[in-house]
């Protein structure tokens, strides 16, 4: 495994990272007992939020009663502040909550803009005060469009970009690696799995261990997940001609307007579960399981019947997709399996 320096933050890092979204939804004492054991197993990049619920809590458990020293891992946050009021609370919890005295990479959370100094919001003044004071080591932030991340490279006023990206990426999203590098950014990958659709780790290691300056979050939920990942720190996969095909193979059936699940489309004004609703078709194909035609997720898909078209989600969707569309094309695909499942039960 080899290591990454994100950019001019000068953090030198194993290049595989661990996504502390998923833990959310486990209890305490399993989140500990993971986070432990990745770090015994090798990782040093720890990446959460303060919208992760108590993701920052459990962060805080495994490491903040001296298991660690601190200077031995990295600890990436974000806020989701819109005020300079709300950044200073945020700040304060988040530094409770992890149990430290500084964060090493305070991230402005799903950008719609890139802030500045004097641009009147007083949000970038805040990160250099807060780094002034010692509470944060490093300047970041987050995006799901490319033309924001585009800009925050470019500004000069970032150390490190957070995107998606993975062997799905598109050369337009590839190239922001290389552009990083270029302006001295640190970049980190996080739905490095696309949401749930890429379910083979070995090929989604092997793609990005041919990127430098890129360090991947693996969301990470199950121990055996985790094992996954932790064989690759002796034995990293290589992009061989196997993989490369298998890669190439998946791009071809994955690739166009397909929802990556991250849910900021939500709330429906009609209560459609859309982040899991607009990717059934894919989920159905890609991990076939006798739970997704369950009476809750009829009921579910059911719902898309009931979409009066309003917009909103069309609006705050990263990505653009048209998502009425790809709901009702959803619909029509889940009822064809529903029905040939029932002719065969």
């Amino acid at each position: 495994m080899k290591n990454i320096t994100l950019g001019r933050t000068g953090i030198t890092v194993p290049q595989n990272g661990f996504g502390a979204l998923p833990i959310q939804r486990i209890p305490l004492e399993d989140a500990v007992r993971i986070l432990r054991k990745a770090y015994n197993g090798g990782m040093r990049f720890f990446d959460t939020a303060r919208a992760y619920t108590d993701s920052e809590e459990k962060v805080g458990a495994a490491f903040g009663d001296g298991y660690v020293k601190r200077d031995e891992i990295v600890i990436a946050t974000k806020t989701a502040a819109k005020t300079p009021e709300e950044f200073w609370q945020q700040l304060d919890i988040s530094l409770n909550n992890l149990k430290t005295d500084y964060i090493d990479i305070y991230q402005f959370h799903l950008m719609g803009q890139c802030w500045k100094p004097g641009d009147g919001t007083g949000m970038y003044e805040c990160m250099l005060r807060a780094k002034e004071q010692g509470k944060i080591r490093h300047i970041g932030g987050t995006a799901h469009k490319i033309g924001i991340a585009k800009e925050l490279i470019e500004s000069g006023l970032y150390e490190t970009v957070q995107y998606p990206f993975s062997y799905l990426a598109t050369d337009q999203e590839a190239d922001l690696i290389k552009m990083c590098n270029e302006n001295n950014v640190g970049f980190i990958c996080m739905k490095g799995l696309a949401g749930g659709l890429i379910t083979n780790s070995k090929a989604a290691m092997a793609y990005i261990s041919q990127f430098d300056g890129a360090v991947p979050i693996w969301g990470i939920q199950k121990e055996k997940e985790l094992d996954e990942w932790l064989s690759y720190m002796d034995n990293t996969p290589e992009l061989d001609d196997e993989l490369k095909a298998f890669i190439e193979s998946e791009r071809k059936d994955l690739m166009g307007d397909f929802c990556r699940g991250c849910g900021y489309c939500m709330p429906c004004t009609v209560g459609i579960q859309i982040n899991q609703c607009n990717r059934m078709s894919l989920m159905l194909r890609r991990a076939p399981s006798e739970s997704w035609l369950s009476d809750h997720w009829q009921a579910e898909m059911n719902k898309i019947e009931e979409c009066i078209g309003c917009g909103a989600c069309l609006s705050k969707c990263p990505y653009e997709l048209e998502i009425p569309t790809l709901l009702r094309k959803n619909l029509e695909d889940y009822r064809e399996v529903l029905a040939g499942n029932r002719r065969v039960n």
